[in-house]
């Protein structure tokens, strides 16, 4: 399996944009029944990013919160940061091509785009985190709130992620206020980064690039877990990680040195 760079340029956005309009004009003739969302969604869309918006806006959109004013509110942000390498767009095609590359269930951009609440989650995190960089708290917490109800996710505004991430299948996923994540990650369900006591003070996991987290793993406390280290699932991890190290058991410990030049992009969980 071949590694995906995380592109930093609006090149990614146009290789996503194409793919996903492809993919969409073949499904219009081979599954009719979708037509009208392929068109919603994709196809009367003029570019990724109101693609994104308004998505992400019917998928969130409330009785009280409608999806005009949250398709409103994230094309404001999108063209806020327009021309910015680490802008929420280019972050969102890095993270589609990430989840295309790595999941083998994964057959199309579209079926990520439309239906991964991994990939949805992340961009609604994404939104919720730039709406807290503007003081803006108390959106940033609706989508938060929104996020978790109809995604399973429960991550705060405050947290950081980098760009061309996996959150494969997600269900379970806790991520706390001072958590950061590195470009390159690839976390799976019932994670928790979580904090060690209740002083409101830099208390949550750190994570390096290119690192792979188990399912049901738990990170706790102000630790740092280096660039491509793997984590087992089912660990408890309470103390630093090296750099390229497989740690693994409970209370986690190393077992083992690299297992590839990149474990998130390898996706193999299975200890040697």
């Amino acid at each position: 399996m071949s590694v995906v760079a995380i592109s930093k340029t609006d090149d990614v956005i146009e290789q996503v944009w194409g793919a996903l309009n492809a993919e969409a004009r073949e499904f219009t003739a081979t599954e009719p029944a979708l037509t009208s969302v392929l068109y919603a969604s994709i196809l009367d869309q003029k570019t990724f990013c109101r693609a994104l918006a308004h998505h992400l806006a019917e998928k969130l959109a409330t009785q009280d919160l409608a999806a005009l004013m949250l398709r409103k509110t994230f094309m404001e942000i999108f063209t806020a940061q327009m021309g910015d390498d680490n802008s929420i767009v280019v972050s969102a095609a890095n993270d589609l091509m990430a989840v295309r590359e790595r999941d083998p269930a994964c057959n199309t951009y579209l079926q990520c785009f439309l239906y991964f609440k991994g990939f949805s989650a992340l961009q609604t995190h994404r939104v919720a985190h730039a709406l807290w960089g503007q003081g803006r708290t108390l959106l940033a917490y609706h989508l938060q709130s929104r996020s978790s109800e109809l995604f399973g996710t429960d991550i705060n505004p405050a947290a950081r992620f980098g760009s061309g991430i996996m959150l494969d299948h997600a269900t379970g996923l806790v991520v706390g206020e001072t958590s950061v994540v590195g470009d390159g990650c690839s976390i799976l369900h019932g994670v928790t980064l979580g904090g060690t006591g209740k002083d409101s003070e830099d208390r949550h996991p750190k994570i390096g690039k290119n690192v792979l987290i188990g399912a049901g793993s738990k990170i706790l406390g102000n630790i740092t877990v280096g660039e491509g280290a793997r984590i087992a699932s089912g660990s408890v991890v309470l103390k630093n990680v090296p750099a390229h190290c497989t740690f693994a058991g409970v209370p986690a410990k190393a077992v083992g040195g690299p297992c590839c030049e990149n474990p998130a992009a390898q996706m193999d969980q299975i200890l040697d």
